[in-house]
């Protein structure tokens, strides 16, 4: 496999490593670049479709109840009362923003595997976890800003939980360059890699205090803007269910067999958690549609629905594009269809979420996500060796771009649904906690581990330069971001919608932030500036 830096021009040096076939070395480095960057861009695809299936098995993992016996005081027989398992300020940080961070995650403990036994650590991983830290803090909240209806306004009711969220999320950057540059200048240590992901369980703990409303160690904020409902009832489109024609409803429903849920939590003043069922029409027809069973089947009746998803991954034209009354458009999605059968058919053998409260969907979708990352740094090195662009580069920007995906998907939803802006705008916190945390911690533990107990030597950083001066311009432009989401709250009264043309000149400002950010950060590392 070639190395991050084993071609340095374009055209000037042949590189002789391949993906699969080795026949590949005798194309031009400019189809070669060419057809990888297809493949990079195919694989990004593929990591939106297996998300998918990764969310709907975490919403079973999330919504499952156990039975607790309680004793009413007032007729003295025990009562039997269905609590839910996990509390939602935990599985938001750990479920929701650890799934849509884990192809950052993998790539980067990928990167960490290979480079076992070097005093160097490599660049792929940290490149792409900080380059997709501010493509969630920039690009993410533009859509989310304008997605909105024109004139709606949706804000953060819980602003305590989004504080100490998002004070854990600054502290991440803070924390990665000092031990960057003015603790131990250009390593890191073992003792550094374990505070590093130590703090993760911080961020838990304070999060759930924050929660739970602690004394002494939460901020002394009230819940009192947070409405019963967080979205509102709504009648949507029928759904087949067989044969047969159901109507389904957008409304809260505790029931323990209920109609398939939305992927985040619904907040209620009286109950804690509860989860809504919304149209499954506001979400774009994707690669994944085998991940979308309308009802939940009896057990006896999961190896039909398991069935199902190979049929579903192998049928091009679905009863819905049938109804389109544009012949062009049924073709066009048809060909589409047909372009991700593979990724569909592949996805179909994850087993369905309703097994075993979703746990095995969500294992085997991890395992997916893992191999996919694995494939996309083999396709990052042949790009880099093939073009020149180094590396860093390429992480910062087309790998963050595609392994952030997920969290464009789960924040857009987010925005679109719900009445308040706490999920969308969450989501983007905690996912930028996780990569720090853990997607940059775990790696740089398991080489420093090794590194120490081989040589007793640190893990030296090869790019530490660059990567601190990212961090230097992230940090100044995320000001820049929350800086505008503070002033909307001040003056419109919430962070997202809005009159259409301030949503919009929101947008192109959080945009402008971005292209800053990876401009200045391409630049340092090409060593123009």
């Amino acid at each position: 496999m070639a190395s991050l830096n084993s071609s340095s021009t374009f055209g000037h040096e042949r590189c002789l490593f391949y993906f699969i076939f080795h026949f590949e070395t005798k194309l031009s480095h400019g189809l070669r670049g060419f057809l990888y960057f297809l493949a990079l861009a195919y694989c990004f695809v593929g990591l939106s479709a297996i998300t998918d299936c990764f969310f709907r098995s975490m919403e079973n993992v999330v919504k499952h109840s156990r039975a607790v016996e309680e004793i009413d005081p007032l007729t003295n027989t025990k009562v039997i009362k269905y609590e839910k398992v996990w509390n939602y300020t935990i599985a938001d940080i750990t479920l929701l923003a650890f799934g849509t961070s884990f192809p950052q995650i993998s790539l980067a403990t990928i990167d960490a595997i290979r480079n076992i036994g070097s005093l160097t650590a490599g660049g792929l991983g940290p490149g792409t976890l900080v380059g997709s830290a501010a493509f969630d803090l920039f690009p993410i909240h533009a859509v989310c800003v304008v997605v909105p209806k024109a004139g709606e306004l949706k804000r953060i009711s819980d602003i305590g939980v989004w504080l100490v969220e998002l004070f854990w999320s600054f502290w991440a950057y803070i924390w990665l360059y000092i031990i960057l540059k003015i603790w131990t200048p250009n390593v890191i240590t073992l003792w550094e890699a374990l505070l590093t992901v130590a703090q993760f369980g911080l961020l838990l703990i304070h999060a759930y205090a924050q929660d739970k409303r602690w004394p002494y160690v939460s901020l002394p904020m009230t819940r009192s803007e947070r409405p019963e409902d967080w979205v509102p009832e709504e009648k949507i489109a029928p759904y087949r269910d067989g044969n047969k024609t159901r109507d389904n409803y957008s409304e809260v429903d505790e029931d323990r067999n209920s109609i398939i849920v939305d992927i985040f939590s619904i907040h209620s003043a009286n109950t804690g958690f509860v989860y809504e069922n919304v149209a499954d029409t506001d979400i774009h027809e994707s690669s994944s549609e085998q991940c979308r069973n309308d009802t939940i089947p009896q057990k006896d009746d999961l190896l039909s629905v398991w069935k199902m998803q190979f049929i579903d991954a192998l049928t091009l034209e679905s009863p819905e594009s049938k109804k389109l009354n544009s012949k062009s458009l049924r073709v066009a999605k048809a060909l589409w269809k047909l372009v991700l059968a593979p990724w569909r058919l592949l996805f179909a053998f994850v087993p369905p979420y309703q097994i075993a409260n979703g746990w095995i969907a969500f294992i085997f979708s991890l395992v997916f996500i893992s191999g996919i990352a694995y494939i996309v740094t083999k396709i990052t090195d042949l790009i880099s060796c093939v073009t020149g662009i180094n590396a860093y580069i390429i992480a910062l920007t087309a790998l963050a771009a595609g392994t952030s995906w997920p969290d464009l998907v789960a924040s857009k939803i987010a925005a679109e649904r719900q009445i308040t802006a706490d999920s969308a705008i969450a989501n983007i916190t905690c996912s930028n906690s996780v990569n720090i945390y853990i997607g940059i911690g775990v790696p740089w533990l398991i080489d420093t581990l090794y590194n120490y107990i081989a040589y007793k030597k640190p893990l030296r950083i090869e790019n530490a330069a660059g990567l601190s001066f990212s961090l230097l311009i992230f940090f100044a432009t995320s000001v820049g971001c929350i800086g505008v989401l503070v002033f909307r709250r001040l003056t419109l009264g919430a962070e997202l919608g809005g009159p259409r043309h301030w949503a919009w000149l929101t947008s192109f400002y959080l945009m402008l932030l971005w292209l800053v950010f990876v401009v200045l950060s391409s630049l340092q590392v090409s060593n123009i500036i």
